[in-house]
């Protein structure tokens, strides 16, 4: 994996289903029932601002390694399109070098699900996009990556509101279909009050 796009790589439950045609956990509860239903277009409207970030990196993820790289920086999310969507600016650096890309992220009211559209500074292009959604203020998500060496992993990505100043954002990789996790990437965010 590009260690600059693992923050935006995520997909939902869903997503993944339809990737692998394998039953989406949880089909059927009411958890799930409730997310289809609700409207979702106000999910990230908490994270419109200026943030400070710290980030650790798992250098070398699913390789045994233990080596995390950390970060410090700025995410700053903007409205864009009266809301329908928004724009988030990723600039982080430290001793392994800097990170910087954004992610356009459209919501889509017919699927009641967020489209993320990632652009890596590095590449200069967009990654194909990745859907989710959240259910009571917690972003769940999962996917499908594809590593450097070709290999096709599952991701998990978990964004958490911790109060109305601070998130986490965690993200993981399964190489076994989801029987075991190595978390890879960890964010915190802090908002920086004007």
């Amino acid at each position: 994996m590009r260690g600059d796009i693992g923050l935006f790589r995520v997909f939902t439950g869903a997503a993944l289903a339809a990737a692998l045609a394998l039953p989406l956990a949880g089909h059927g509860s009411e958890a799930a029932k409730a997310a289809t239903e609700r409207d979702g277009r106000h999910d990230f409207d908490w994270e419109i601002g200026t943030w400070k970030t710290e980030l650790r990196r798992l250098v070398r993820p699913l390789s045994g390694s233990n080596e995390w790289a950390e970060y410090t920086g700025t995410t700053v999310v903007r409205k864009v399109l009266d809301g329908a969507a928004n724009l988030v600016e990723l600039r982080v650096q430290g001793p392994a070098g800097r990170i910087e890309g954004a992610s356009l992220r459209l919501y889509n009211p017919q699927a009641r699900q967020w489209g993320l559209h990632y652009a890596s500074m590095r590449s200069g292009a967009f990654t194909r996009p990745v859907f989710g959604a959240f259910d009571h203020g917690r972003g769940e998500f999962y996917g499908t990556e594809v590593m450097d060496d070709g290999r096709e992993v599952m991701v998990r990505f978990v964004i958490t509101a911790t109060s109305a100043d601070s998130a986490q954002f965690e993200q993981a990789y399964s190489a076994d279909g989801g029987k075991h996790w190595e978390v890879n990437w960890l964010a915190t965010d802090t908002r920086v009050r004007p």
